[in-house]
């Protein structure tokens, strides 16, 4: 396992996206702790969780209390993982999302996250999307509040432009450690978002990172494992057939190729892909130490 830096903390470099643990088509708690504890075994020291990762109502912190009991529950040392949180959307349990930046709303839903999760204070606690109903420097300020009185070590932000990187970092300083946005062969949009977060030293946590490279006919853990959505500007699966060729020359499988990738395009490049089986949850651990060449990189998407 290859290792980042995430503030002042030092995480592998790929990380566990737990959201498959408890949304639709979530495996049942036997498999999603074994899940969670093979990551472990991998050497991965960052999960990534939320508040609104559950599929019914009345489910709030669902995925935030399995992480909790697969720490509790896991044999070795757990000292040094960093659970990463995040507030500030919801899921009424019909499949939708909703959005609430309100600085009271984020202070109930940091504490309630605290009290899941255990522990004096939350190592990572994210805004998870931008409010159009609140300004921005509102909630980032309820960030900024709750770092000072101890209740989260280190604040993130996720879904934002450059823009509202720029007016966070203003806010927090260097209690702003990373942005989580979309990223992915699929969706290479926040390339300016990326290319900021590395100017200023933050980490860059990309979500739905296997986007047009985890095909359910490429996955065999199904869609509600690794499976993004594929990319919809390549409809003939060109992008697709790369990692694919790739992976096969490698010997390995091209969710390895693609994490390997992600870790090329810069060192501030964190990857959380989602996983919903043991297995998954291996094999994108063993990406950490696969690395391209330029030439192999030439081939992939620039």
């Amino acid at each position: 396992m290859r290792y980042r830096t995430l503030g002042d903390r030092t995480v592998s470099a790929i990380g566990l996206g737990a959201m498959p643990l408890s949304i639709e088509g979530r495996p049942d708690e036997a498999r999603a702790l074994a899940t969670v504890h093979a990551a472990l075994d991998a050497g991965v020291t960052l999960i990534d969780t939320a508040d609104s990762y559950h599929w019914h109502p009345q489910e709030e912190g669902h995925n935030e209390e399995l992480v909790a009991r697969a720490l509790a529950a896991y044999g070795g040392d757990t000292s040094h993982v960093l659970v990463a949180t995040k507030g500030g959307r919801g899921r009424p349990g019909d499949g939708s999302w909703t959005v609430d930046g309100d600085p009271k709303h984020l202070r109930r839903a940091a504490e309630a996250s605290l009290r899941r999760l255990g522990g004096e204070a939350i190592g990572l606690y994210q805004l998870h999307k931008p409010d159009p109903a609140v300004p921005w420097a509102d909630s980032v300020g309820a960030l900024r509040e709750l770092h000072q009185e101890g209740k989260i070590r280190a604040a993130g932000i996720s879904n934002v432009d450059t823009a509202q990187i720029r007016t966070a970092r203003t806010i927090l300083g260097d209690a702003l450690v990373c942005v989580q946005n979309r990223y992915s062969p699929a969706d290479r949009s926040g390339e300016p978002e990326l290319r900021l977060a590395e100017e200023l030293g933050l980490a860059y946590l990309p979500w739905s990172p296997l986007g047009g490279v985890s095909r359910s006919s490429l996955d065999a853990g199904g869609p509600a494992d690794r499976a993004d959505p594929a990319d919809p500007a390549d409809p003939s699966g060109r992008t697709v057939h790369a990692f694919r060729e790739l992976a096969e020359e490698r010997g390995v499988s091209p969710q390895q190729v693609c994490l390997a990738w992600h870790l090329a395009r810069s060192p501030a490049v964190i990857p959380i892909p989602g996983a919903g089986r043991p297995a998954s949850a291996r094999d994108s651990a063993r990406a950490a130490d696969l690395v391209l060449s330029a030439a192999e990189l030439a081939r992939l998407p620039q």
